[in-house]
């Protein structure tokens, strides 16, 4: 990856509430377009060959599903296969960006 696609602006966003609270802020990376679009491609490659392959369930961004139920079947399913003596890898991966696309004005 070309050093310039590794570098990123980081700002802050007011997620909800008042301005006055820290805690209402959420951090945000802005990182350039074709690292963007490398990352979307990369995820779209991963989440296909996850389900193709029924490797595992996928949670994220699902219809009712939640944290909750996403802790529930990752529990039943580790430990039925730590119960079968099987192997048990566990990758997490967050490709979470913003694309911010301005205008300048003179």
């Amino acid at each position: 990856m070309p050093e310039v696609w590794r570098k990123a602006n980081v700002t802050v966003n007011l997620k909800k509430g008042k301005k006055e609270s820290p805690g209402n802020y959420k951090s945000v990376s802005i990182i350039s377009i074709p690292r963007e679009v490398m990352e979307q491609l990369i995820l779209e490659i991963i989440s296909r060959h996850i389900k193709d392959n029924k490797i595992v369930r996928m949670h994220g961004f699902t219809k009712a599903k939640s944290c909750l139920t996403n802790l529930i079947n990752f529990y039943n399913e580790m430990t039925g296969l730590v119960d079968e003596g099987r192997a048990v890898y566990v990758v997490y991966l967050n490709f979470d960006t913003v694309s911010i696309r301005s205008s300048q004005t003179n």
